[in-house]
Order: structure tokens, then sequence, then C-alpha cells
């Protein structure tokens, strides 16, 4: 009995277009996980929250605006830089709903190794997925304040008081932006099951300040106005209030008014900027693990 070995040509043929590249990789990475972070490109259901959220954002600014145009103020009833301390539940919701879903389902069905088949490595993994979770947390954030910026404009309030600002609250959500996104994908990223990730990053982000605040009113109730300040370095949204206190002329929300100054204010700024500096660091050495 012989046998035969043949080879047929079923017509494959070799890729002969352009090699696009990391650069393009990466791009096209953070794309897909920026319009992801919205529901775009999903089915209708993965759209529902997010949109409803970013309403939600945006519906009190409009009402903001309103109440200033009718009555002709000279002033917003909220200031560019108090509008995302006022609605961080809003925030909170978004970072844990959409954190895990950009990373989790990655992780539960084992696609991270391909993303780091060629050409893409683990650093632009890393950088696609922080910076679309970023952008989106700003988008969300910044919109209300553009809401609330033009409607000043069409109330006539002073142009220059309205643009400085706009400009404070853009820079303070940006802050805001990195910090709360890179928290939230790292918690996101230490499991596989998106409830787990839901839950640990609204704990870190909402339940943290529940908890800071009500040990400032004791520490305030025992006339200890220097704890009420340091207290708040442990709530990722009273180190964001404590920044934009001593720097972008904001007023604060501690208990009694005890806001940090200026040379307390730089080591709230170092916290955050070393926050978000661990987080990248954490996840790149997360995702050195899964992708091995």
């Amino acid at each position: 009995m012989s046998t035969e070995t043949q080879i047929h040509n079923i017509g494959y043929r070799k890729y002969d277009g352009p090699r696009l590249g990391r650069a393009y990789a990466r791009r096209s990475l953070y794309a897909q996980s920026l319009r992801g972070a919205y529901g775009l490109g999903r089915s209708a259901k993965s759209k529902v929250l997010p949109m409803i959220l970013f309403g939600v954002m945006c519906v009190p600014a409009l009402i903001v605006v309103a109440v200033a145009v009718v009555t002709k103020s000279s002033s917003l009833g909220v200031g560019y830089t108090r509008y995302a301390i006022v609605m961080q539940l809003v925030i909170a919701l978004y970072v844990a709903s959409q954190a895990p879903q950009s990373v989790s389902r990655d992780l539960r069905f084992r696609s991270v190794p391909l993303y780091f088949s060629r050409p893409i490595e683990r650093v632009d993994y890393v950088l696609a997925k922080y910076g679309a979770m970023a952008s989106a947390l700003f988008v969300l954030t910044a919109s209300p304040l553009l809401v609330l910026y033009a409607g000043a404009l069409l109330a006539k309030m002073d142009f220059t008081d309205q643009t400085k600002g706009f400009a404070q609250g853009l820079v303070s959500v940006a802050l805001l932006s990195l910090l709360f996104g890179g928290i939230g994908l790292v918690l996101a990223a230490l499991t596989p099951r998106r409830g787990f990730g839901v839950a640990a990053v609204i704990a870190a982000l909402f339940i943290s300040y529940g908890a800071v605040t009500t040990v400032q009113a004791i520490a305030l109730g025992t006339d200890n106005r220097d704890a009420v300040t340091w207290l708040g370095l442990f709530s990722p949204i009273t180190l964001i209030d404590g920044v934009q206190t001593a720097f972008l002329g904001a007023s604060t929300s501690f208990p009694g008014g005890a806001g940090p100054d200026a040379g307390t204010g730089a080591v709230y700024l170092l916290t955050v900027l070393a926050l978000i500096a661990g987080s990248y660091a954490a996840l790149m050495r997360r995702y050195r693990k899964v992708g091995l």
C-alpha cells in the first residue's frame, strides 16, 4: 500500500499592501476603546447607560443656564470648578460601568495575548486603553462646562471672568479624568469578573469620599482643622478638590471651609501626579503578567 503526498493550491495569496505598524494599531485600539466607552459600534443596550449618564451630567448645566438667562443674573449658580464635585456620583458610576467593559472582557475571554502578537506591544495597549478612558471621562466632564460657558456668554456675563473660570474648570476636569481613569482601569484590570470591578471602582471613587468627609467632620468637631486638610489626601475627589482650591481659585467643599493653601496644595498636586503615574505603572505590570 503506497501513500502519496499532494500539495493543493487553494488560492491564498500573501499580503502585499503597506505595513501600517504599531502607531496605526495603537490609534485604532484607542479609537475603538473611546467609541466603546459610549457604546458606539456596539449593541443598542450597550449605549443606554453611558448615554443616560452623559445626559444626567449635562441637564443640570442646562437648568443653571436657563435660570441665569431668565433672571438676567450676573453669575452662574455653580462654578466651573465646582460642577464635577457636585456631580461626582455620576462620574463614579460612569467609570465603574465603563472601565470594566474596556479591559475586563479582554481578560475574561483571554484575548489580551492576541493583542500582544505583532505589531502591538504592551505599552501600546496600556497607552491606548488609558488614553481612551481618560478622553471619555474628559468628554463627560467638560461637556457640561461648555454648556455653562456658552450660557454665560449668552446671558452677557463678563467675558474675561467667564473665560478664566472655564479654563480653570477644564484644567480641573483634565486632572480628574486622568486620575479617575487610571484608578478605574487598574481596579478593573485586577479581575476578569466585571461585577467585582464595578464594586471596586465605586468603593474607591465614591465610598472613600463619604468616609473621608465623615472623618473630616469629626476632626472639625474636635477643633482639629489641620487634620481636616490632610485627610483630604485619602480620597480621589478630595484630592482634586484640594488641587483646584489651592491653584485654580475654587471654593473648597471641605467641612468648615478648611481647604489647603498653596504649600499644602503642592502636596495634593504631587499626590495626584504620583497616583496617575502609579496607575500607568500598575497597568504595565499587570499586562506584563497577562501577556506571558
